[in-house]
């Protein structure tokens, strides 16, 4: 009886880590929108889109999610498509994407969105076992000068650890 080698087992009895399990992320959204309840939401793709995503080439530059006739729509994601994978479809590489919710999570953001004037700002996509998902937020835009606060406090941050390691090393 011989047992077939399994890429992900090592052997010892423990799945091997895959790596990163992150696609793509948008860090601007943390600079311009205060950031407040968050949603994984799964994506309807193509086949060629995921092919493109497996390849890493996936940009969430300027993507933003909108409410459509009770369903939540993803625009302004770039997936670029492979030359060898979508040779036989014309490929619409910033097309909108529906994305996938439960009814309940649906009513929660429509409600916010329209009533409370919050706007849904997708903010990563990654792999959840073979699944592609994107990690939605319920965001406010800031202010210009809440903005130059953020960027005062992470200067003052990274000026304290700077400050605190040169006091450990000389102790």
């Amino acid at each position: 009886m011989s047992k077939k080698n399994n890429a992900k087992n090592t052997g010892t009895g423990k799945p091997k880590a895959e790596g990163n399990k992150t696609i793509a992320l948008n860090r601007s959204a943390r600079h311009e929108f205060h950031l407040e309840d968050r949603f994984e939401a799964g994506i309807a793709l193509q086949g060629w889109e995921l092919k493109s995503i497996r390849a890493g080439r996936m940009n969430m530059g300027d993507a933003y999610a909108v409410v459509k006739r009770g369903e939540i729509f993803l625009f302004g994601a770039q997936v670029t498509p492979l030359s060898q994978a979508s040779t036989h479809v014309v490929a619409d590489d910033r097309r909108t994407r529906k994305l996938l919710l439960h009814r309940h999570e649906i009513d929660k953001l429509v409600g916010k969105v329209e009533r409370d004037g919050y706007t849904l700002i997708p903010t990563a996509v990654y792999w959840k076992g073979n699944k592609v998902k994107l990690e939605l937020a319920l965001a406010k835009g800031k202010q210009s000068h809440d903005k130059r606060q953020a960027s005062k406090d992470r200067d003052w941050e990274r000026d304290k650890q700077r400050v605190m390691r040169k006091h450990n090393k000389d102790a």
